[in-house]
Parts: structure tokens; sequence; C-alpha cells
């Protein structure tokens, strides 16, 4: 079984990406300030059965800037990823997203289809929920001269940046993955410039229409949800399982936000089950 970290390049830059196994591919799209490692424990589980696809995409802990005039919006990196399909030429593709990650997989389903045969979302915004409640002043403040440094500059504390991510999950993040996670953001002023495009590009009309698109559409959608998570609640996955035309729930106990780095082994198991039965 194979296992390497390969790059490619794309027309809006570079993308360095894991690949382990063989078979149907699964590709994962991690949220909002970390990167590929969060799918982890889950390729490590579902590499057996599955050729998993897991990629650092430009959403501010990457380590190679995009090029400047790359477009990072939602819609921006919905293609981005399209792109990607098309240059590895993979089809009947599972999409795998979690956070902001599966905000643009939706955005991505319902935009670039053709390559895709199904998605699965773990905890992620859905509908206005883009960003959630909390993190709603985000956009404009990226908007501002100034503005990432401004948000970013309380993460440079590495015990903030810690507590900021412990209610993201209920096992230890590791204190040096937190730790790499804020690094390029920190050291790298073209990371933060595309860092300022990801979070000023937030938006909720971007999942809104993505949610009336999947109202309409025969694409199986399965929601591996935990279901206390405080910013993306079960009623999020809910909803859109109730308005989408072929989704169904699957509730993780013991979890939190970060799903697959809770319950990995059952994360591979539920995508592995949906990849071969839809």
């Amino acid at each position: 079984m194979t296992d390497q970290q390969k790059e490619i390049q794309l027309p809006q830059g570079t993308i360095r990406y894991r690949e382990a196994g063989e078979g149907k591919p699964v590709v994962f799209v991690h949220g909002y300030l970390v990167d590929h490692r969060l799918w982890d424990g889950v390729v490590d589980n579902l590499s057996s059965r599955y050729r998993c696809i897991a990629p650092d995409w430009p959403l501010a802990a990457h380590r190679v800037a995009m090029n400047r005039d790359a477009d990072l919006s939602p819609p921006g990196i919905a293609k981005l990823i399209a792109d990607f399909l098309t240059k590895l030429e993979l089809d009947d593709v599972t999409i795998v997203g979690n956070d902001s990650g599966g905000a643009i997989s939706q955005v991505l389903v319902t935009s670039h289809p053709e390559r895709i045969g199904r998605l699965v979302l773990t905890n992620c915004d859905t509908h206005e929920n883009f960003p959630p409640g909390p993190f709603k002043a985000m956009p404009p403040l990226a908007k501002l001269p100034g503005g990432m440094l401004l948000l970013s500059a309380p993460f440079r504390i590495e015990a903030v940046a810690r507590y900021a991510f412990k209610p993201f999950a209920k096992t230890k993040i590791p204190d040096e993955l937190v730790a790499s996670w804020m690094e390029p953001a920190k050291t790298d002023r073209a990371v933060l410039r595309d860092a300022g495009k990801v979070t000023a590009g937030m938006n909720k009309r971007h999942t809104l229409a993505a949610a009336e698109k999947l109202r309409s559409s025969d694409l199986p959608i399965r929601l591996l949800w935990a279901p206390g998570d405080k910013y993306f609640p079960i009623s999020y996955a809910e909803r859109l399982a109730g308005e989408a035309r072929n989704a169904s729930i699957e509730q993780i106990q013991d979890a939190s936000t970060f799903v697959a780095l809770d319950q990995p082994q059952r994360v591979a198991d539920e995508i592995a089950e949906f990849a071969a039965s839809s």
C-alpha cells in the first residue's frame, strides 16, 4: 500500500497532499486554520480499502502561498478543488468535508459536480451559519486594512492558540500540531495574505445558494455529525438532511467539531460503508 507526500501545480498555485491506498478515490477537505493532518487517523484506517487523498488547501495553515491573483473566495476554492480532481483525473469521487471545508464542499458539489459521486459532511457550516455565530465578525474585519494582522495577533501566542482550539475536539489536540497550524501565517506574509482572502470571503450567500441547489440534486449525502457540538449543533445537519433529496444522518458520539480527530475509526468505517453502498 502506497503512502506518499506529493504536490501538483495548478493555475492558482502549488497544492501539497498526502495520498495513501488504492481503489475508488476519497478526497478530504479540511477547514480553516488546519491542514491535511486533521484526517490522518481516518486515512490510516481507510486506505486499506480506498484511495485516500488529503490535500493542504489554502485555508490559512498551508505552507506554500498561492499565486497573488488566486481567487480564494468559497467559489474560488471550490474551483481549485475541481481543478485538482481534473488534474489527477479522478472520477466517482467521495468528497469528505469538515468545518468551513464542509461549506466549501457544498459549493463544490453544486457548482462542479462532474467528477463527484457522493458527499460526506462532518460538523460544518450550513445555510446562514457561514461563518457560525461566534465568528461572524471575522469577515468584515478581514476586509479592513491590517485586519488580518489584528485577527491573527492573539494566535501568535501559543497558549492562546491552544485554548482557542480546545473546544473543537474531545481528544487533546497535540500542542505541537496546533503550533504548526499557526506557524505559516505567523512567518509568511503571503500566506497571511491568502488567509485574509479566505476570511473575507466567508458569507452565508454561498451556503444558502448551495443548500437551495441540493434540494433538487440526487447526489448521495451522508452527514456524520457529533451531536453535542456548540459551534455546529445537530440542528444544522437535520435541516440540511431534511431539505436535500438524498441525504441521511449518522450521529457520532464522544466527538466534537473535529470528528475525524475524536473518532477516526468510526468515521473511516462510515465513509467506507457509504462509498460502497451509494
